[in-house]
């Protein structure tokens, strides 16, 4: 079809909206590895996840065979207050690339969270409420999973307590205070509250510390507090499982103009966005249908997928999560205080680590200067100012499209714009005011980390 034919935005109709989330685990022939008991290591059952989780949520992370999920009503309700979300061709970023690639970007911020975070968000909450639970404990990054959080609990009347990372607590205040509105209460992690951030506290005195921390905490304040369950923003099956009506809605618009993408591109914090933007596509792959290329970008300060080992960890600094078997860096690892965005977690999803592991993707690390000179030209033609963690992908994508120009093929490139970057204004003051520095950690940095991984899985 002629690039004439195709609009600057595809939208769905409000019909379009999935009815049902796609579980990528069951076309997978190398599932994830379980997870496994700290105590006994031995695979984790229903009844020992419970404490932490919803029950419906336990269901949706164990099953690794049905291919679909009904979505359920109430939740499709919410979904349609800001869903489905547009599929967009970047006309503009092309013709200032001089690329003879087409561009095309799923943008998820167009909801008062900013992010994608809410399509898992809106489930897990709906899962707690159905279960008659008085609230729900989490921990969030860069902030926009617990403001997604805080929405959807305001949403199905939950209490929601949500540990921030201490970094962000202090350089993202706006954030923080959207949270609060939505009647969250919001504490900087590692904090005095809670055991284990003492501990935390003790053996790293004024640490900024890590999403593992801020797990540690989340995790003990629900398995101590009568009628609350601990819900994860990204990472585990079922978060990814909720964001497949990411990639679901950006086939079907692409679908509908004879669009076949031959590169898809998403950032690699925990897996969460990445891993709902390829679902499909990936399950077209995995089949036999069609072929893609898939490419993770991460930050060179967090690299999980290129620079760590593949082996069980813990999810949290605290050691008292499940041990999951994933690309990490080690649950001792805090990235440095100077990463501007998210994409703070030491591991990645069992999901995508084992899909890198065996072939089906590649992936990219990208220094964050380099991220935010992305993104600024991102915002210069396209018109949206994006989230530091989707710049990652627009690095990726800037980079994908100029190889085109170099080789002279016109290849179709589709990004996952997972958020804007509103609340991130800190960190572009220091891009553009030249204080901004990229920190990447050296093998003497790593290795304490990575080395006990290793020693945890002899």
């Amino acid at each position: 079809m002629s690039d004439t034919k195709i609009p600057y935005k595809i939208y769905l109709s409000e019909d379009e909206i999935p009815k049902q989330w796609y579980n990528l685990r069951a076309d997978m022939k190398n599932k994830p590895a379980p997870l496994l008991n700290p105590g006994t290591r031995q695979p984790l059952k229903a009844e020992e996840l419970a404490p932490i989780f919803c029950e419906e949520l336990i269901k949706q992370e164990l099953d690794d065979t049905t291919a679909y999920f009904d979505i359920p009503e109430e939740v499709q309700y919410y979904y349609r207050t800001y869903r489905p979300s547009p599929t967009i061709r970047a006309y503009n970023l092309e013709k200032a690339l001089g690329t003879p690639a087409k561009i095309y970007y799923k943008f998820e911020g167009n909801n008062t969270s900013g992010s994608h975070k809410l399509n898992s968000a809106l489930a897990q909450a709906y899962y707690a409420k159905k279960q008659g639970l008085k609230g729900v404990t989490t921990e969030t990054g860069a902030g926009q999973w617990g403001t997604a959080l805080s929405m959807a609990c305001a949403f199905f009347g939950l209490d929601c307590k949500v540990y921030m990372v201490k970094v962000s607590y202090e350089q993202k205040p706006f954030r923080r205070e959207v949270m609060r509105t939505y009647g969250a209460s919001v504490t900087p992690s590692p904090s005095t509250e809670t055991e284990i951030g003492r501990k935390i506290l003790e053996k790293h005195p004024g640490t900024t510390g890590s999403l593992g921390c801020a797990i540690s905490e989340a995790v003990e304040v629900a398995t101590t507090h009568e009628g609350y369950r601990y819900v994860l923003g990204s990472v585990l099956n079922q978060v990814l499982l909720h964001q497949s009506v990411i990639g679901i809605e950006a086939k079907a618009a692409l679908d509908k103009y004879g669009v076949k993408p031959d590169i898809i591109i998403g950032c690699a914090g925990g897996g969460s966005n990445l891993g709902g933007l390829i679902a499909p596509f990936m399950g077209e792959k995995l089949r036999g249908e069609q072929d893609y290329r898939f490419i993770a970008v991460e930050p060179a300060s967090c690299p999980s997928f290129t620079r760590g080992t593949f082996a069980y960890d813990f999810c949290d600094t605290g050691m008292i999560c499940p041990l999951a078997k994933m690309y990490t860096l080690g649950s001792d690892f805090i990235p440095s205080p100077n990463h501007a965005g998210g994409l703070r977690f030491h591991g990645m999803s069992t999901i995508l680590s084992q899909l890198y592991h065996d072939g089906y993707m590649e992936a990219v690390a990208v220094e964050q200067t380099s991220v935010f000179e992305a993104a600024e030209m991102f915002a210069r033609t396209e018109g949206i100012l994006p989230a530091p963690e989707s710049s990652h992908a627009i690095r990726g994508a800037i980079d994908e499209a100029l190889k085109c120009k170099e080789t002279g093929e016109e290849k179709t490139i589709l990004f996952g714009l997972t958020g804007t970057g509103y609340f991130d204004m800190v960190a572009y003051e220091h891009y553009h005011d030249g204080t901004m520095t990229d920190s990447i950690p050296t093998d003497e940095d790593l290795a304490p980390s990575i080395d006990a991984v290793k020693a945890l899985n002899q």
